[in-house]
């Protein structure tokens, strides 16, 4: 009777081994241990949990944008993937896309629309890193909400750069038109 050797399961390596940037395949891989991990030039970035405040503004953007967002695109808040390229996979807190852009696993390409709410851990790497890789992937629209001020920026792309089209603060609404109408109040973010 010979022995029939079973066919060893790949096994995992966690990032830190690897050497060179990582992919995207490398980071659907690794398991879920409950971390949010984006990937940015293929090095790996993990932040915290997310504060109930910073919770509170991301719920509520989110349904103020999904009770008028057309029926053609799709609001979704993180964790959720959106695939700039093979080294370079992010998680906004709020995006908006057309619908049939969407995998059942990720956003493959650029969102109409990115918003990250800041928090003390992750203000710089929003304003600079994320709002660069979203304009250079030609992310049309790219919001930033403080709810400590509370206080919302909002760019569009224009001639393949971001500028600023709406800031306001407290009770101040914001206008905009990009994906799609609506107005933001930057103090009802945070009730």
């Amino acid at each position: 009777m010979a022995l029939v050797e079973a066919e060893a399961e790949p096994q995992y390596s966690p990032p830190w081994s690897w050497s060179g940037p990582l992919t995207r395949d490398e980071l659907a891989r690794m398991p879920d241990d409950g971390h949010r991990y984006e990937l940015i030039d293929g090095s790996l970035v993990m932040t915290p949990a997310p504060s109930a405040r910073h919770q509170d503004v991301v719920l509520n953007l989110a349904v103020l944008l999904k009770t008028i967002c057309p029926p053609d695109l799709k609001v979704v808040v993180a964790p959720f993937d959106v695939v700039i390229s093979q080294d370079t996979v992010m998680e906004p807190d709020v995006l908006v896309a057309r619908r049939a852009d969407f995998t059942e696993r990720d956003l493959p390409m650029a969102p109409l629309l990115a918003v990250e709410v800041l928090s003390p851990s992750t203000r710089r790497f929003d304003l600079t890193l994320k709002f660069s890789r979203l304009e250079a992937a030609g992310c049309p629209s790219y919001w930033v909400v403080d709810p400590d001020t509370p206080e919302l920026i909002a760019w569009e792309l224009r001639d393949g750069a971001y500028a600023q089209v709406a800031k306001a603060a407290g009770d101040e609404a914001a206008r905009l038109t990009a994906p799609f109408e609506v107005s933001v109040v930057p103090a009802d973010l945070t009730l």
